[in-house]
């Protein structure tokens, strides 16, 4: 199985976390903004990232692939088969992927891709209107995280996966919820992205980016 992506990106991640959770093997294949790739390009004709092949399947949209990951390897299952469960998961990662990220996307863009990247200064206006917009986020999730330290179901899942993701990308920049108001969110976010499923990954992005 091939993960086509940007290391950076959280969808990427969220997928590469998602499958280690499985104890999945993904190929990763890196792949930049306009990259022509053509392997990737069959995964995706739209460009949108990640793209993923296995064998003569081939799908795009992170959220797709790990549907079809718990389907196919069913065990530890990432997304429950119970209904209340299950849409709370779906509502949790469509959560992450327009809003956290849209947000965090907003402060990762402007003070690394775009400096870093692709040669331009960033839009310093625009990275201050993204940690606004996680001012809410953080307020939400402060007020629903269980004791248990899981969004859904007392244990893992795709939720929590989708959730830190793109927290990852905020914290490159140095932005992160303050420990004293969010000792919730704060204890919740060390927790999920200290496992091996995310661990190893965030460190080799710190290098790429020489924060470490």
């Amino acid at each position: 199985m091939i993960l086509y992506g940007a290391p950076l990106s959280p969808f990427v991640r969220k997928v590469a976390a998602f499958a280690a959770e499985k104890g999945l093997e993904l190929e990763k294949v890196a792949v930049g903004l306009g990259d022509p790739n053509p392997d990737f390009l069959a995964c995706s004709p739209f460009r949108k990232m990640p793209g993923f092949s296995d064998g003569d399947f081939k799908i795009s949209d992170s959220s797709a692939i790990v549907t079809y990951l718990d389907a196919k390897y069913p065990e530890p299952a990432l997304i429950p088969a119970d209904p209340v469960d299950r849409a709370r998961v779906v509502w949790f990662d469509e959560f992450a992927d327009t809003i956290v990220t849209a947000a965090g996307g907003k402060i990762f863009f402007n003070r690394v891709v775009s400096p870093k990247f692709l040669g331009k200064l960033g839009d310093e206006e625009a990275a201050k209107q993204g940690e606004t917009e996680m001012v809410p986020v953080y307020d939400y999730l402060e007020s629903i995280i269980p004791a248990s330290g899981f969004l859904v179901a007392d244990r893992l899942t795709l939720a929590d996966i989708a959730v830190v993701s793109p927290f990852v990308n905020a914290g490159h920049c140095g932005v992160a919820p303050d420990s004293t108001k969010y000792p919730k969110l704060t204890g919740y976010l060390s927790s999920i992205l200290g496992r091996p499923s995310f661990a190893p990954g965030i460190a080799r992005e710190r290098k790429m980016l020489g924060l470490d």
